[in-house]
């Protein structure tokens, strides 16, 4: 799970690498949204050069292939669009909360945390057909998300806080599934009304799974 610390941490770590990998990190970070946008195929090498300021030659000198230089952007914007979204669960008392508080943080989201939406779900739908590598990140980074989740869930059960009868992998996926079909409904249709209108339904189907007294 994502804290504070861990953030402050990487921070601080970034300020002090090396200049090449400096060089690195900061290709990668201007790449990330050209990928997002665009995906592994509708990125053209001009578009990376001009998002970098850098030549062709210049870009490969840190990365072996454009397939490697993807794969380290999508690791960037997954995290980039992730950490928000478990800010503030340290300081949640239970599991309930903690859910309840990830769903809001989700939903309140600036839409533009990184320039071309969710990289899980736009990866996703690129990497169908195609790209093994960058599929693997996508299925990688779902199943993370769905481990965190259940681990909360499962918490939860232990303490009495949630029902024992709750399926915490099904519970898990009705959340992710609900969210990020959210997402796509709102890119679709311009607004913000498929995503406030989930977030809302996903607070009732949580109080559902609270533990009842006397049960």
């Amino acid at each position: 799970m994502y804290t504070e610390t861990d953030r402050s941490q990487k921070m601080k770590a970034q300020t002090k690498l090396p200049r090449g990998e400096a060089t690195r990190q900061r290709i990668v970070e201007q790449s990330a949204p050209v990928f997002n946008r665009h995906g592994y195929a509708g990125t053209s090498m001009a578009q990376l050069m001009d998002a970098t300021g850098l030549e062709k030659g210049g870009i490969y000198r840190h990365f072996e292939s454009k397939q490697e230089l993807a794969a380290a952007a999508f690791d960037y914007a997954w995290e980039t669009v992730n950490e928000p979204r478990w800010r503030g669960l340290e300081a949640c008392s239970n599991s309930l909360d903690k859910l309840s508080l990830l769903v809001r943080n989700f939903v309140g989201q600036p839409q533009r945390a990184i320039p071309g939406g969710c990289p899980l779900l736009n990866n996703a739908i690129d990497s169908d057909d195609g790209n093994p590598v960058l599929r693997g990140k996508a299925h990688a980074a779902l199943d993370q998300w769905r481990k965190m989740l259940v681990e909360i869930v499962c918490e939860g059960q232990r303490s009495r806080e949630l029902r024992k009868d709750i399926d915490a992998d099904q519970v898990a996926t009705v959340i992710i599934a609900s969210l990020e079909g959210a997402v796509m409904m709102s890119r679709m249709e311009r607004t913000r009304d498929a995503l406030l209108r989930v977030g809302r339904h996903l607070e009732s189907y949580l109080e559902g799974l609270q533990f009842a007294a006397g049960s």
